[in-house]
């Protein structure tokens, strides 16, 4: 877990940003949970005090690795063949780089994330109801994904002849909350109560993150031993040894010197973690016009850009093949093997928490993500009493594909229309490719990163690929309250088959809808420039006829 730093042009920024922390006590500071690090203001102060609770994650779950070994083990003995996890954000990103990353045991059930509402999504994670055990995880316990998803699971349970669909759920959830209530009311198999004090994004190394893993037959100690040997390497008071303030130190003097597209270069084994940095640093940053951009997933084998800085994570012997020119910065960060996750997890949340202080934000808030949640609540109510959504106009209609500028970039493209919106990226932008479309095995993801790619290579810039509604809850608050240097190219496609959702008047295709519209318009107020492209069906060649004629 050492880390090393080729500090490029940035050598005196990142030198200062070190000098800045020391100055501002800032280790002593966040151990002790001094508030006035990120903000003088005591309404926000107290809002953050309710926020640091990661600090001290593993102290709540340790006192109950035994219980969570028994609860793995049970569904184990009871012969579910599949368990699936129902969340989104900080509830879903931890689990799921765990399961892609490290694995599921063999001899354990098969692991599902489902965090989308994509009508063919739900019905290919929930095609087994009659061996499912379902985990619902919402730190809210109100978020609508996984509520209509667990609606749509226990009907599968009921209409499997389950006779207490109740007793194949087991819930994740903060005290108090209507999911703790309804657990216990409908006699849930199990129910895990996490500290409130832990938001989502910071909440890998809570019972959010470790009862997934015990699910899938993770040792948990495995990943809280190295997590441990991080935390205290994390008490160190000089940042330029602390390995997480090290990170956020890098990370902030890169954004505030105009690099704030901080890449990850992994080894392919690793890509999935970049989907819980996304999250992490895009939401906590992404604010008052400022941020960290991280990208991730990204095929550019060679950076130049001034807008660039790298950091490099090695596995054992894999490491990525991307190079980057001598005056770039690249932060190197070894992890010895896959469990050295846990040790990750809390680096990065330690170097998230000192980049907020530099950049003088407070990076435990989300204040832009409500904006595209009430804007998809206000066409969900539309639809009740109309049966329609209220889309917005098209500005061209291709081979039956609906393409609709936002007010930014329709201004710019008067004369020549939505094909031409890629020519509106410049040197220091970026490109979101946002896809409300199934992701899991499904013959969308290599086009969309083909796509991806050759948007990269004809313009330079660095890119970024997201489904819906997942970066809803992960990049989508960098990107309404982030810098406005991002473009952003909304995809969505109507299924062959619609699925209705139990207990409620839209089904789940019109929840995909309205969600991709509703971060339209949310993206069209903050004067983004962005593409909506909607499909009449999933022929992927007609997605591919516009992707050819965008480029």
């Amino acid at each position: 877990m050492t880390f090393s730093t080729h500090a490029g042009s940035l050598q005196n920024q990142i030198e200062n940003a070190c000098v800045q922390l020391q100055n501002r006590s800032a280790v002593d500071g966040l151990w002790n949970r001094r508030l006035d690090l990120w903000t003088s203001d005591p309404s926000v102060q107290e809002k953050i005090s309710q926020r640091l609770g990661w600090l001290s994650a593993l102290d709540t779950v340790e006192p109950q690795v035994a219980r969570l070994r028994a609860c793995a083990a049970s569904i184990r003995e009871d012969g579910f063949s599949d368990i699936v996890l129902l969340g989104m954000g900080g509830s879903s990103l931890a689990p799921e780089v765990l399961r892609a990353v490290i694995g599921v045991t063999p001899g354990y059930p098969r692991f599902t994330v489902l965090d989308s509402v994509d009508p063919d999504a739900v019905r290919a994670a929930m095609s087994r109801p009659e061996s499912t055990l379902f985990v619902m995880a919402s730190k809210s316990g109100s978020t609508i994904e996984p509520n209509v998803l667990l609606a749509e699971g226990l009907r599968r349970l009921a209409s499997a002849g389950i006779a207490e669909p109740g007793s194949r759920v087991i819930a994740i959830t903060d005290p108090d909350t209507a999911l703790h209530r309804r657990a216990l009311d409908e006699k849930f198999r199990d129910l895990f109560i996490n500290p409130p004090d832990i938001g989502g994004r910071f909440s890998a190394l809570s019972l959010f993150g470790l009862v997934p893993a015990a699910m899938m037959g993770i040792d948990v100690d495995t990943l809280i031993t190295p997590a441990r040997a991080m935390i205290d390497a994390c008490r160190a008071e000089d940042p330029r040894v602390n390995p997480g303030f090290a990170l956020g130190a890098f990370m902030a003097a890169a954004a505030l010197a105009g690099r704030d597209k901080v890449t990850l270069a992994v080894p392919a084994t690793l890509e999935p973690f970049g989907l819980w940095v996304e999250q992490l640093v895009a939401e906590s940053t992404g604010k008052e016009g400022k941020g960290v951009v991280p990208i991730a997933g990204e095929s550019t084998a060679v950076i130049t850009r001034e807008d660039r800085a790298i950091v490099r994570i090695t596995l054992g012997d894999e490491s990525s093949d991307v190079t980057a020119a001598d005056n770039i910065p690249v932060m190197t960060l070894n992890m010895p093997d896959a469990h050295a996750l846990g040790a990750e997890f809390f680096r990065w949340e330690a170097a998230t928490a000192a980049a907020g202080l530099l950049l003088e934000i407070n990076p435990f808030d989300e204040p832009n993500v409500a904006q595209a949640k009430a804007a998809t609540r206000t066409l969900l109510d539309t639809y009740t009493t109309a049966h329609r959504l209220p889309l917005p106009e098209p500005d061209a209609a291709i081979d039956g594909v609906r393409l609709t500028l936002s007010d930014a970039a329709r201004q710019v493209l008067t004369l020549e229309g939505p094909l031409a919106f890629l020519k509106l990226l410049q040197p220091g932008d970026y490109c979101g490719v946002l896809a409300y479309l199934p992701s899991e095995d499904s013959v969308f993801d290599p086009i969309l990163r083909n796509f991806r790619t050759a948007v990269a290579a004809k313009s330079g810039c660095a890119t970024m690929l997201g489904y819906g509604p997942r970066y809803l809850h992960s990049t989508g608050q960098l990107h309404k309250g982030g810098p406005n240097t991002g473009l952003f190219v909304i995809v969505t496609a109507d299924p062959a088959e619609d699925l209705p959702i139990p207990g409620e008047p839209f089904s789940f295709a019109v929840l995909e809808q309205a969600q991709a519209a509703g971060d339209f318009d949310s993206l069209a107020r903050a004067n983004r420039r962005v593409l909506l492209i909607h499909a009449p069906d999933r022929a992927p060649g007609r997605l591919q006829r516009i992707f050819d004629a965008l480029i």
